[in-house]
């Protein structure tokens, strides 16, 4: 039997593109996401590489929810060996610190860093009971972003959301080390998605400039490769780390 991997936010851009390099590593993928829009084009895709696909409606910030989607993994998949929390939003306005609203720092927070955080929890515990599944590697990814480091007052509770994500990483690592669970921190630097779409004319420009060294955009491909290396076990002695997919925009320079 093929092992499972479950990913958050899979509807399109990065969380599809991960369903897809799973699936071409062998995996079946259980999707979710807030809304339908988008989900039959993934199931497609992980369809041509041979895998089975399942998808559920889930808002990462409504624990129940959360909890309601773990046990349908369960019941009906006989659980997952992998778990990717991709479900991300940005600020809801980017602008000064100063402007920043309760409103978009709870929503950043409660989807980027708590709905990761108590997903992982969920997964976790039932992963480690005794009949767990076995069927292929396991791993638990955070997504985090560039921004897990790199400043950027114009959407601080973004990166404030990011750099938790990071932290998470860590900690679940040191946890599930004993159990052979490796974890993960995928930090992705300008990646071509419908998040940065507002911001594609700036960032194009910043780019053709220097932001990055490797001079082009990048894309949800790049991210789900490395996504998909680090789980069907590329680099087995390796946890808590972080993986930088940003062309090499965390390089210090002078």
């Amino acid at each position: 039997m093929r092992p499972v991997a479950l990913v958050t936010g899979a509807r399109r851009g990065i969380g599809r593109a991960t369903c897809a390099a799973l699936a071409a590593k062998g995996y079946d993928i259980l999707g979710c996401d807030v809304a339908q829009d988008g989900a039959d084009e993934t199931a497609a895709a992980v369809a041509e590489l041979g895998g089975r696909f399942g998808f559920r409606l889930c808002d990462v910030a409504d624990l129940d929810s959360v909890a309601t989607m773990v046990e349908w993994a369960w019941a009906e998949w006989g659980g997952v060996e992998a778990l990717v929390n991709n479900a991300g939003v940005g600020a809801m306005q980017r602008g000064d610190i100063l402007d920043v609203t309760p409103q978009s720092w709870d929503r950043c927070l409660d989807i980027n860093a708590r709905g990761a955080f108590f997903a992982s929890q969920h997964v976790a515990r039932r992963m480690i009971a005794d009949g767990a599944p076995r069927r292929g590697h396991r791993a638990l990814v955070f997504i985090s972003s560039a921004n897990a480091f790199l400043a950027s007052p114009d959407r601080a509770e973004y990166t404030a959301s990011k750099t938790a994500v990071s932290m998470l990483a860590r900690c679940f690592a040191l946890r599930l080390a004993e159990d052979g669970i490796p974890v993960y921190d995928i930090r992705p630097g300008v990646i071509r998605t419908d998040m940065t779409a507002a911001v594609a004319a700036r960032y194009s420009q910043r780019i053709a400039e220097g932001l990055s060294p490797i001079r082009r955009w990048g894309e949800a491909e790049d991210v789900a490769n490395a996504i998909a290396a680090l789980v069907s076990g590329a680099i087995p002695f390796s946890t808590g780390d972080a993986f930088h997919v940003d062309g090499g925009l965390h390089i210090p320079r002078l």
